[in-house]
Formats: structure tokens, sequence, C-alpha cells
């Protein structure tokens, strides 16, 4: 009886330890998902930011674009942040 027991927990414990393994690898998946998303943005921030100074001001760039001035704006501010963050960056390495 006692054998018995101990394979139905062990069954318990592996069943566990599968729906973890399968829990962490979803993590880790969206994890990356999210970083590559975030990279994209950033890209997408720079041509935005760059497509402002071609186009000469945001409602240009909006109308060329076909994006309305409220998203040029928030991808002038992730361009901004990106930009201010690098250089925190530098000047923290610059002062070690």
């Amino acid at each position: 009886m006692s054998v018995q027991s101990f394979d139905k927990n062990l069954s318990r414990k592996q069943r566990l330890q599968e729906k973890q393994r399968r829990q962490l690898a979803v993590v880790d998946t969206v994890d990356k998902a999210e970083t590559k998303v975030r990279k994209a943005e950033v890209e997408l921030a720079l041509a935005v930011t760059e497509a402002v100074q071609v186009f000469g001001d945001e409602q240009s760039a909006s109308e060329g674009l076909d994006m309305p001035v409220e998203a040029i704006r928030r991808f002038l501010g992730m361009a901004q942040d990106e930009a201010s963050g690098a250089d925190n960056a530098v000047g923290t390495a610059d002062k070690t």
C-alpha cells in the first residue's frame, strides 16, 4: 500500500514539475517578445523623429505618415527618453 502511495505522490510531483516547466517556458517566451517589441518601438520612434525633421514639423509628418499627431508626439517622447537614457549611460561610464 505504501508503494502505491509513493507512486501516486511521485506522479503528482511530476505533474506539478511539468506544469511549472511549461509556465516558466511561457514566461520566458513573453519576456523575449516584450524585449523585441520594445526594440521595435525604439526603432520606430527614431524613424518618426527623422520623419519630423524631414517633413519639417509634427503636423506635416502626421499627414505624410498617415499617423495621428498624438502618436507622433508619443514616439518623439520615446526617442527623447531613449536619448537621455543613453546619455546617462555614457555619463555614468565616463565617471568610472
